[in-house]
């Protein structure tokens, strides 16, 4: 009998990366109830991480298969903002453990056994109109098969800019904004268009021509949800930047 339930997992482990963690429903795919779940668990061949989740019991947790698990749990997530702009090589300051930004539509918890290996932070946000009947601009790392989902450069600039006063400190923002010669207008000017944050559109026009950015000259505010034309970005005496209330 052990030597049938242990194939039944063998054949399931020969197909997943090391790694990867293991949900219920894809045991119950391969025939393996909850009750078995348990056996193989307390015989050492599985390791259980949380209530229906599990893994090998022998092999670290790796980062991208954990967030396709969590693509299944939490609708629309994806990493974004800053954790975006580091995956497409855009950053300023390097961290050596850096924090994991995911962002998704719904109120969502992440599960700890997830923070615990990879430190992270959700973000619950609707920024563009059109995220209602599908994430633009975002998609599979690198356009891999199995690569979990990320904002492209355009898309994770202005979530970054959306937590400007919030999680995000304006400087760093700034500093940021430094490496975006490389964004493309027309994405920026389709999210733009679509931009639920007026504070995020005005910070990105703001930077775009503080710091002569080539896609600011090829953006229209006129067309933009810019709000008025209130300035958003003052400097104090000392040098320092100062997001307006």
């Amino acid at each position: 009998m052990a030597t049938i339930n242990r194939s039944k997992l063998n054949a399931l482990l020969a197909r997943v990366p090391s790694g990867t963690p293991i949900a219920s429903e894809d045991l119950a795919l391969e025939g393996i109830s909850a009750d078995l779940a348990v056996h193989y668990v307390r015989a050492g061949w599985l390791r259980r991480l949380a209530r229906g989740v599990y893994c090998r019991p022998d092999a670290p947790l790796q980062r991208d298969p954990s967030l396709l698990l969590l693509q299944r749990q939490i609708p629309a997530l994806h990493v974004g903002g800053k954790s975006a702009l580091e995956w497409h090589g855009i950053r300023h300051y390097v961290s050596q453990l850096p924090k994991l930004h995911l962002y998704g539509l719904k109120s969502a918890k992440l599960p700890e056994w997830f923070t615990d290996a990879f430190p992270s932070e959700y973000h619950r946000k609707r920024l563009f109109s059109s995220d209602a009947t599908g994430m633009q601009h975002t998609g599979p790392f690198e356009g891999r098969a199995n690569g979990p989902n990320v904002s492209a450069p355009e898309r994770a600039f202005l979530e970054m800019l959306s937590e400007v006063g919030v999680r995000q400190p304006l400087a760093e923002a700034r500093e940021l904004a430094e490496s975006m010669y490389g964004l493309r207008s027309s994405v920026l000017n389709e999210l733009l268009r679509q931009c639920t944050s007026v504070k995020t559109v005005r910070l990105c026009l703001h930077f775009g021509r503080e710091l002569s950015l080539p896609w600011v000259k090829k953006l229209d505010p006129s067309n933009l949800p810019t709000g008025g034309d209130r300035p958003w970005v003052s400097r104090t005496h000392d040098g320092l930047l100062v997001l307006k209330s």
